[in-house]
């Protein structure tokens, strides 16, 4: 009986653990936030999505990264051309509204829009993202 429970209890506790460890230590739970890629045309485009993001409260960082050529099928024809990338620092659990909003105002047919769950890093900013960030 015993280890039946502790089977069917093994899943629970399996997802449990980074949350204890988190609450014990201080450091974010492993996932719970993301870095979301944005390309943008120019750097004016880039400066007014990355306001919008803030202003929205989306994200407690935008980085606005310089210049860099890109090259990309669209159509079917190989096009060859320049973007300037955001990479926004934000709770996982706001990826989909800030993929929602960054389309919204976006005037890319079909914005690049990709997100990365943050794994590890420096727990003070980590933290610093999560106090930056309104829960949902």
């Amino acid at each position: 009986e015993v280890l039946a429970l502790l089977a069917l209890l093994f899943p629970l506790l399996r997802d449990l653990a980074p949350h204890l460890r988190s609450a014990l230590t201080g450091t974010s739970v492993p996932g719970t936030l993301s870095i979301a890629l944005v390309s943008c045309l120019n750097e004016h485009i880039a400066k007014d999505i990355a306001r919008a993001i803030m202003d929205k409260k989306l994200a407690a960082y935008v980085s606005i990264l310089p210049k860099s050529s890109a090259l990309s099928f669209w159509k079917g024809e190989l096009e060859e051309s320049t973007e300037i990338l955001l990479l926004v620092k934000t709770r996982t659990s706001k990826i989909g509204e800030l993929s929602d909003f960054v389309r919204s105002i976006h005037p890319f047919e079909i914005p690049e829009i990709i997100s990365l769950p943050i794994d590890q890093g420096n727990p003070l900013f980590l933290k610093w993202i999560e106090e930056n960030v309104p829960r949902d």
